[in-house]
């Protein structure tokens, strides 16, 4: 019997913890780039880029890595569209800087295996977009020379909408 009581007791606080949870909201409320703010972003940073000599592709994703905008500029190359989607999808799926994930992920290392999911391009060039302790989206850049260029254009997308994001 007093095995009994023991389980009946267990149930009720189990249940109880339930039903404090379920007390609790059962939505919650993100935030996320408008249109307008990834376009924005985008051109920004395909102008950086341009401005250096670069023809590059923009691609912005949402805090899901759902493409928001894609700019390829005129001569950027075929592959470059959906390289700088990748890089922004890494960037938001990882909630790293691709350029962070170089090292992390290079032969020999533990995380080494990650480059071989679908989609990961652990090269400079996929920025996280925060704001508020928050990631909002993604940007990510594809057809300058190397990573690092890649990042300085991003960068500069980032900073053309970074006095409408809530810091």
């Amino acid at each position: 019997m007093t095995n009994a009581i023991v389980r009946l007791a267990a149930s009720v606080a189990l249940a109880a913890s339930f039903s404090a949870s379920a007390a609790e909201s059962a939505t919650f409320s993100i935030k996320a780039l408008t249109p307008e703010s990834a376009m924005k972003a985008a051109t920004a940073a395909l102008a950086k880029c341009r401005a250096d000599g670069y023809q590059v592709a923009v691609a912005i994703v949402d805090r899901s890595g759902l493409v928001q905008a894609v700019l390829r500029d005129r001569f950027a190359g075929a592959h470059t569209p959906e390289t700088a989607t990748n890089k922004a999808w890494t960037a938001v799926s990882f909630r790293t800087h691709t350029s962070d994930l170089v090292k992390l992920t290079a032969p020999g290392q533990e995380a080494a295996g990650i480059r071989n999911l679908p989609r990961v391009v652990a090269v400079g060039g996929g920025v996280m977009i925060e704001a508020g302790g928050s990631i909002l989206a993604g940007i990510g850049v594809s057809g300058a020379p190397g990573g690092a260029a890649d990042e300085v254009c991003a960068r500069a997308g980032i900073k053309a909408i970074a006095d409408s994001l809530e810091f």
